[in-house]
Parts: C-alpha cells; structure tokens; sequence
C-alpha cells in the first residue's frame, strides 16, 4: 500500500514549535504498521502564503505517487475546492475532521463532500455528514502520543502536586488564577505560559510525576464571573458571542484525556460529553463542572485520607483500561482500516 499524506511537518507550519501532531501521531503511526508513506509537507507554501502554488504542486506529487490513499488534516482553507476534487476523482482521499464539535458549520460541511471518506471527533456529528450526503463518515477520536507499558506506581517520585499542560487561554488563565487563591498552585506548561512548551518525552515525564493532571476547557466560558473578570475578557466573550462560527462554545474530547492515564498519570478533567465512551467517570478519571469544584476536589484527592487513596485507584484503573483498549494513534489507525474497508 502507498500512501501519501498532506500534512504539516511542524507545529501549525511553525518550525519554532516543534514536531506537529501530524507528523508525531499519524505518520509515525502509518511507518510503524508499516506503510508505504509518501509524505507531502505543506509548511512553506503556510508560510510564504503560495495557496496557488501549494494546489498545482500537490496535485503533481499525488500523481507521481499514484498511490493507493491521499491523508489529509485540514486546517483551513489551504487546499481549493477543485484541488480536492480533481484528487478525489482520481484516489481514495481521508480527512481527519478534528473540530467538529465547534467548527462543522462553519466549515466541514463546505469540505467533507469533496473527500471519498471522512473521519470526525465528533459523535453527535454523524448525523449531520449524512445530512449533507457523506455516507462514508466514521467516527475516530483523538489519541495519545505514547502508551508507556512499564509504569510502577508504587515507586514514582513525584515532581508536581498540580499541573496543567496546554496551550494558555484567557478562561485557562482565570481558572489557574482562582485556584491561587484557593491556596492551589499548578504548574502549567505550554505555549504562552511562563515554563513554555515542552518536548513529548518531558509532557510524557510531567503527566507521571504529577500528583493531580488537570485537563480546562478551551471553549468559551459562560460564567458570569469569567465574562465580567476584565475588560479584555468580556471584549474576549463578546466577539465569539457576535460572530457566526468565531467562537468554541462546544466541549469537545482532545488527545489529553488519552494521553495522561496511556501515561499512568491521574486525570482531573472539565466533563466533555462522550468521554463515558471511553472512560468511566469516577473509577477511571475524574471529572469536574466548574472552578470552585475543581478547587475542591484537587485539595480533597491531595489532602483527604481516603481521597488520595481514591485518586491512586482512579490512576491505575485508567491506565489500565489505557492498555486494555489502546489509546495510541497506531491502534486508531488500525480501526480506520477496519471500519473503512482499506486493507494494508
């Protein structure tokens, strides 16, 4: 089987942040199940905005692979309506649609028809793919990087009491400024935060050796006292609020809630509808529902006898059902093949 796959090579195009999600996930993934992968990275032509070269060059590096799929993650618009379609006519071509949740209307509904298959995030979606005539629509959600098989938790020194890794928001920050002043200090990590952002092997470190991983919501938040905190975070709210398709007013499941207990870490999510699929609430991670509920659950799984005993059973029970089920990107890949029909 080849392959080619039109992805990034780096981090939203940006070299500077370090390997893509793209590239550490699903084309690692592909080479180890041991795919022919042709690989066409799109990062200058992001850069140096030549949309009009980046259309006629993928469509001569597709043809002179001939190959069996085309692999797409979109992020825009990079790629024209007809460039799609002149490659759909002529290959099987797959889009992972990883936001669905918060950008199929403004967006996926105007792509998906120009792919032979699309895979999306987003269960309640489904139905909306049929709605517009894409049958051939299967739901893959996100994953973890890594699933570390040799983790004993009877020895992990720990580094951290409370950590966060992910990029920085205005609500994100608002949240880590409200547990501060319930005595609570997490160290965050990732773009925009002062320890700013860490390799997978170091992200991979912190999720093992801290006590309490949160996982905060990135959409936009509806408490009132997030929305009236400062003038820049009601500019903030107000902005989505006003423009169609502008804002992330849905929940939606990200690689986090895989990848920290694929890593034997202890997992302090927002709720995300869906996530009960995958994970069972309160035996194998542990949920919350707004920022004073979270404040009180971190001091209780840190400070209260039997939460800190019920924190370690959630722990390991979710990484077992990590190892059980396959949280990586490489068993995803291989349940693509098996729902879709494509056979390595």
């Amino acid at each position: 089987m080849k392959f080619v796959t039109v992805f990034l090579r780096y981090d939203y195009g940006d070299k500077n942040r370090g390997d893509s999600l793209e590239y550490r996930n699903w084309y690692l993934g592909l080479k180890e199940l041991g795919v022919d992968v042709f690989p066409f990275w799109y990062d200058e032509y992001l850069r140096n905005n030549k949309k009009q070269e980046l259309q006629r060059d993928v469509k001569s590096f597709v043809d002179g692979v001939n190959p069996d799929l085309v692999f797409f993650i979109l992020m825009k618009n990079e790629f024209s309506f007809e460039t799609l379609d002149y490659l759909k006519n002529r290959y099987v071509t797959v889009n992972w649609f990883c936001d669905d949740q918060w950008r199929f209307d403004s967006f996926t509904r105007f792509f998906a028809p120009y792919f032979s298959i699309c895979l999306t995030t987003d269960k309640f979606a489904i139905s909306k793919y049929k709605g517009i005539g894409c049958d051939r629509v299967f739901l893959v959600p996100p994953a973890s990087f890594m699933l570390d098989k040799n983790i004993d938790f009877d020895n992990i020194d720990y580094e951290f009491d409370v950590s966060f890794v992910g990029g920085w928001s205005r609500y994100r920050q608002w949240v880590i400024n409200k547990l501060l002043k319930h005595g609570i200090h997490v160290e965050c990590f990732g773009s925009g935060w002062g320890n700013g952002r860490v390799s997978f092997e170091r992200m991979a470190e912190i999720f093992k050796t801290s006590r309490v991983n949160l996982n905060i919501s990135n959409s936009v938040s509806f408490d009132i006292r997030f929305v009236f905190s400062g003038v820049k975070n009601f500019g903030f709210f107000m902005k989505h609020m006003l423009y169609e398709g502008g804002g992330k007013f849905a929940e939606q499941i990200k690689g986090r809630n895989f990848e920290i207990p694929s890593l034997g870490g202890f997992q302090l999510t927002n709720y995300v509808p869906g996530l009960e699929d995958y994970l069972t609430i309160g035996e194998e991670v542990a949920t919350y529902s707004s920022v004073d509920e979270l404040a009180l659950k971190i001091k209780y799984y840190l400070e209260d006898e039997y939460g800190v005993l019920e924190r370690k059973e959630i722990m390991v029970n979710g990484y077992k059902r990590a190892l059980e089920d396959d949280f990586t990107f490489t068993h995803r890949l291989k349940e693509i093949f098996k729902k879709t029909g494509i056979k390595l």
